[in-house]
């Protein structure tokens, strides 16, 4: 059974059409990568899936239910933990209530396995959001998806304005992912880390699923990847 399974999907915010057709499917234990340039659809995809931009046409099946005009709690209750792009703290809330704030379901994921995980929120459990690095923001709100106890993590753009060595820090977590069952389906504009860590590929562009395939087979095409990706090829290597 596929952890997701989405087809056709067509997104309108008011008259601006700007998904067309979109389809995409994650296997259980699997890391997708959605690429693209800017503007190309790639958050939409992510706000359709996950019931806060429900898309007008299409349908999406998670854990092989059909989940297309579910509210996002009702998707996060069944297992689907978001990180948005720009991480969304709390920034008055300490690193321990923002933790907090997700009503846990029952899995291996407790706030002391995200310590562990992330020994850094531990040091700073005591601290406001607003006091965090972008690495730590970062990591925490990966570890309050992670308290869900997701069986499928979405996660949107994590590399953004982290420097290069966070950067492996956090797809390094990512990647662990796949061990721990967990499905993963990434946007990132750092194509190179992305198919660093993926099983597969989509690429869109201006709404549309312009590629799809092997993650490795797309990063060893450097032309594709520029043609498609865009600018964001540059971001080649991340430092280990």
């Amino acid at each position: 059974m596929s952890a997701l399974e989405a087809e056709g999907l067509h997104t309108y915010y008011g008259k601006s059409h700007i998904l067309h057709g979109v389809g995409l499917r994650v296997g259980e234990g699997e890391i997708v990568a959605l690429l693209g340039r800017n503007g190309a659809g790639k958050t939409t995809t992510l706000r359709s899936l996950t019931g806060l931009t429900p898309a007008r046409e299409g349908s999406v099946r998670l854990f092989g239910q059909e989940t297309t005009a579910w509210p996002p709690y009702r998707i996060a209750a069944l297992g689907v933990g978001y990180v948005p792009e720009g991480r969304r703290i709390f920034p008055n809330l300490t690193v321990e209530e923002n933790l907090k704030v997700p009503r846990e379901r029952p899995g291996p994921w407790t706030m002391a396995r995200v310590y562990e995980l992330f020994p850094r929120l531990a040091q700073r459990k005591g601290n406001l959001g607003s006091q965090l690095s972008g690495g730590e923001q970062e990591m925490l709100a990966i570890g309050r998806a992670l308290l869900l106890n997701p069986r499928l993590l979405v996660l949107d753009e994590p590399s953004q304005g982290l420097a290069p060595r966070i950067v492996a820090d956090v797809f390094g977590v990512v990647s662990s992912m796949r061990g721990e069952g967990i499905s993963v389906l990434l946007v990132e504009q750092n194509v190179r880390a992305a198919v660093e860590i993926a099983d597969r590929v989509y690429v869109l562009d201006d709404g549309h699923v312009a590629y799809e395939g092997s993650a490795a087979e797309f990063g060893g095409d450097e032309e594709r990847v520029r043609s498609l990706a865009g600018a964001s090829a540059g971001g080649w290597d991340v430092e280990r």
